[in-house]
């Protein structure tokens, strides 16, 4: 079931999941969802949002909890969400009217659909922050969870730059300043932590030795017990003060240990997407739970 904010990219997720064989539905009557999903004869993706004829977040939550009662089933609930900064932004290049803008206000409509919402975000198996994630990047996320070929817990890799705000969807945060800084040198600075270059640089600080030491020590006593607690989705990130040397140099390192152990992993480096100016790295092994128990 995916919901959210209008203009988050909920019609977004429901695509990329019609790509993946998921049937999809976009606000149909919310007293005929559970129809809809006993009927159902494949993957189900509906959306549902405070356009909705009869909308309560409190029946949609009831309704979830109905289905997870059938062993057959396994309803997950996933959230859109952005700022208002953006969701303003996209209204006003869309020259498109909030649903719920009464008033003609966008900002109004904007809070108004927060707090209808507010229970459905609170108990959401998934969110997703789509404030500053390019679409390639949203399609590549929900590919990596619901995608046929992502069995088992699926890895998140995101670097970032601490100024412009964590991942809000991150487990896991790991604080890259305290190393050397790349931008102080004039022949890095203009390049990015997939150069080499950059990598020996950041690899010369005695700290980062021990430092990555203690980050795989961590990661690798985590990932299992987030398995066996059932999770199937983890989003580890690792922020500096740019987010374009230390975090991406460690990023693609971490990646590179994870996908040698057998982890399925996905690599994000937000700051240079958004400068159009990253490589996005996919893994394609998965670990079982029996071997990642060991």
């Amino acid at each position: 079931m995916v919901t959210g904010l209008s203009g988050a990219g909920k019609n977004s997720v429901l695509r990329a999941l019609e790509d993946l064989g998921f049937e999809t539905m976009d606000n149909p009557p919310l007293s005929s969802l559970e129809e809809l999903v006993l009927c159902g004869e494949r993957n189900l993706a509906i959306g549902v949002d405070a356009r909705s004829r009869g909308f309560d977040a409190d029946t949609v939550l009831a309704t979830i909890e109905r289905l997870k009662n059938n062993p057959r089933l396994f309803p997950e609930l996933v959230y859109a969400v952005a700022e208002d900064e953006f969701l303003l932004r996209r209204y006003t290049e869309t020259r498109r009217r909030h649903p719920l803008a009464q008033t003609g206000q966008v900002a109004d409509g904007i809070a108004l659909e927060r707090l209808l919402t507010a229970r459905l975000r609170q108990s959401a198996d998934f969110l997703i922050d789509t404030s500053i994630l390019p679409l390639s990047s949203l399609r590549q996320i929900i590919a990596q969870r619901y995608g046929a070929e992502s069995p088992g817990i699926v890895i998140s890799l995101v670097s970032f730059a601490y100024p412009s705000g964590l991942p809000r969807e991150a487990d896991i945060v790991f604080d890259a300043r305290f190393l050397r800084n790349p931008h102080y040198d004039a022949m890095l600075r203009p390049l990015t932590g997939l150069d080499p270059q950059v990598g020996a640089f950041i690899e010369a600080d005695p700290d980062y030795v021990p430092y990555f030491a203690h980050i795989l020590g961590m990661v690798d006593f985590l990932l299992p017990r987030f398995m066996h607690e059932g999770k199937n989705y983890a989003t580890i990130a690792i922020g500096c003060t740019g987010g374009q040397h230390r975090s991406v140099f460690l990023i693609e390192r971490l990646a590179a240990h994870l996908r040698q152990s057998g982890w399925r992993v996905g690599v994000t480096h937000r700051e240079l997407e958004g400068s159009g100016a990253a490589k996005t790295n996919e893994g394609v092994r998965t670990k079982t739970m029996s071997s990642a128990s060991k």
